[in-house]
């Protein structure tokens, strides 16, 4: 499917259009202005240290893909150029790839190590070039909007984690496209605006669109699934519902927890349209300071035991001998000690100590 076409919006108003970055006559060059920042976008630097971090794993001889999948989603860069080319890959998952764990599982961690070798990079303290300090600015919002839909699905037991994880980080990416248009956006355009509520009215009113919309464009032109695209594109909509209502609820948490101000009433309105109460809220908030991407593992893979092997493998990591399993699960220790052999099998673990680490990592126990 072709991405919409954002038609010619009216120029910003007098008095934003008289400042530098903004075109001065009524429509004069709004489509190329968009259409080049869509284009400088193919080349989004990755921060040095995502792809080091990155790079790094791959020094061991199995990297967890609990720990690639992290790394990957912590960078704006990293999950945009992992989605895009798991989503180009023939077969039933093309364009239908919305989480970093399907892309990984897709493209194969060889294939992500690639990415990250080539990836252009930016380095806060060795800046230049086009994007300045955009890159980390934007990542930094990112994660912290990530962290809190995390913690709003955790609160709401939220089946789509993967996929939250993945347009919670992305949500913001109209904004780069904006900021690469028009110069003296964002300050320009939002001025005195203070919440996330004001300011895209502000956008809409100076520039005919906003960076939500903008950025369910650039989702698109990316190729990336529906569900993304529509979730940024309605992420700031009043009527906002669904997946698209958890990322403004997670994005106003990120603007309270950096200390911007964000509107009460919207904030527990928008809780309420995705089943949260005051009093759910108010431990989401008091949670935020704390909270980590890492504080859970995920099972990222399908688990190759079964479930009489997986009780087996977690008792064994509870510290208890074969005698204690096989009591507690009305075995006998010979069936115990079959149970471990097929086990070490179908994780490629040599003893009881890498079995368990394998099995832990991947979060299956």
């Amino acid at each position: 499917m072709n991405p919409p076409t954002l038609t010619a919006s009216p120029t910003p108003s007098a008095a934003a259009s008289a400042e530098p970055g903004f075109p001065r006559h009524h429509n004069e060059g709004h489509g190329r202005r968009l259409t080049a920042a869509f284009e400088a976008l193919e080349a989004f630097p990755v921060l040095a240290e995502s792809r080091n971090r990155v790079l790094r794993l791959f020094t061991q001889e199995r990297p967890p893909t609990a720990e690639i999948v992290a790394a990957v989603e912590s960078d704006v860069a990293l999950a945009i150029a992992t989605l895009r080319l798991a989503n180009r890959v023939d077969g039933r998952a093309r364009g239908r790839v919305d989480s970093v764990v399907k892309a990984v599982s897709v493209l194969s961690p060889a294939a992500v190590q690639a990415l990250a070798s080539r990836a252009r990079t930016f380095d806060f303290f060795e800046r230049g070039g086009i994007w300045e300090g955009t890159p980390e600015r934007f990542r930094l919002h990112g994660v912290a909007t990530q962290r809190a839909a995390d913690r709003l699905a955790t609160e709401l037991g939220y089946e789509d984690r993967d996929r939250l994880m993945v347009t919670a980080l992305l949500h913001d990416i109209g904004k780069l496209v904006l900021s690469h248009a028009y110069p003296g956006y964002p300050r320009q355009v939002h001025g005195d605006a203070k919440t996330p509520e004001e300011r895209i009215h502000r956008e809409r009113r100076e520039l005919g669109v906003d960076h939500a919309l903008v950025g369910g464009v650039l989702a698109r032109r990316w190729g990336l699934p529906k569900a993304i695209a529509s979730t940024i594109e309605r992420h700031h909509s009043e009527d906002a519902d669904g997946e698209a209502a958890l990322v403004r609820l997670a994005d106003m948490l990120a603007h309270y927890g950096h200390g911007d101000p964000v509107s009460p009433s919207e904030m527990l309105s928008t809780a309420r349209l995705v089943g949260i109460g005051p009093a759910e809220l108010r431990s989401v908030m008091y949670d935020l300071p704390y909270s980590s991407n890492g504080n859970r593992q995920r099972a990222l893979d399908p688990c190759p035991l079964s479930t009489r092997e997986t009780e087996v493998l977690k008792r064994l990591g509870q510290g208890k001998v074969y005698k204690q399993i096989a009591h507690e699960l009305e075995l006998s220790t010979s069936t115990v000690r079959t149970h471990l052999h097929n086990i070490y099998g179908k994780l490629g673990a040599v003893d009881r100590a890498q079995a368990v680490l394998i099995a832990t990592e991947r979060g299956w126990i």
